[in-house]
C-alpha cells in the first residue's frame, strides 16, 4: 500500500490498482470525505490538474446521492478509475434506482444546477441503472489547449 500526500487532508492509503473505491455512509458529511479522497488520489496519480474539476464533480454526485436517494442508513460508493494516463472516471453509486434529472434551473432557484455543472466540466457523464440502484459517473481529462 502507498500513502498519498495529505496536505491537511485525511490520510488515505491506496494500492497500485488503477481503480480505487470507498464505501461511505449516506450522510452529508460524506461529501467532504469523498472530495478529499478524490483529490488525494489524483495527487497520488500525479493528475493534480484535474483536482478542482474532480472535486466539483464528486461533490455534486455525492450530494445528489445523499439528498435525493433517500436511502439514509445505507451507504454510497465513490469510485475513481484511471482510464488512461491522463483520463479518470469518477462514479458515485447508491441504492436508489431513480435516474438523476438534468433540469433547467431558473435564475431565482437556489439549487438544481449540479448536473449542469458536471456536464460542463466533464468530457462525458451518464447514469447506469443496476438492479439494486444506480451508478452515476463522469469522465475527466485535461482541458484541450491547457
Amino acid at each position: 500500500m502507498l500513502d498519498a500526500p495529505t496536505r491537511g487532508r485525511l490520510e488515505f492509503y491506496f494500492s497500485t490498482e488503477r481503480s480505487q473505491s470507498r464505501v461511505l455512509p449516506c450522510d452529508p458529511a460524506s461529501v467532504a470525505v469523498a472530495r478529499r479522497l478524490v483529490v488525494a488520489l489524483l495527487d497520488h496519480w500525479e493528475l493534480s490538474e484535474l483536482a478542482d474539476r474532480a472535486a466539483l464533480v464528486v461533490s455534486e454526485l455525492a450530494t445528489n446521492s445523499v439528498v435525493h436517494a433517500r436511502t439514509c442508513g445505507a451507504s454510497i460508493r465513490v469510485a475513481v478509475t484511471l482510464i488512461e494516463n491522463d483520463r479518470v472516471e469518477i462514479a458515485v453509486t447508491d441504492l436508489d434506482r431513480r435516474r438523476p434529472v438534468l433540469r433547467q434551473a431558473r435564475p431565482s432557484d437556489e439549487g438544481g444546477r449540479g448536473l449542469d455543472l458536471v456536464a460542463a466540466v466533464s468530457r462525458n457523464w451518464g447514469c447506469e441503472r443496476r438492479h439494486w440502484g444506480k451508478r452515476v459517473w463522469a469522465e475527466l481529462a485535461p482541458l484541450e489547449g491547457a
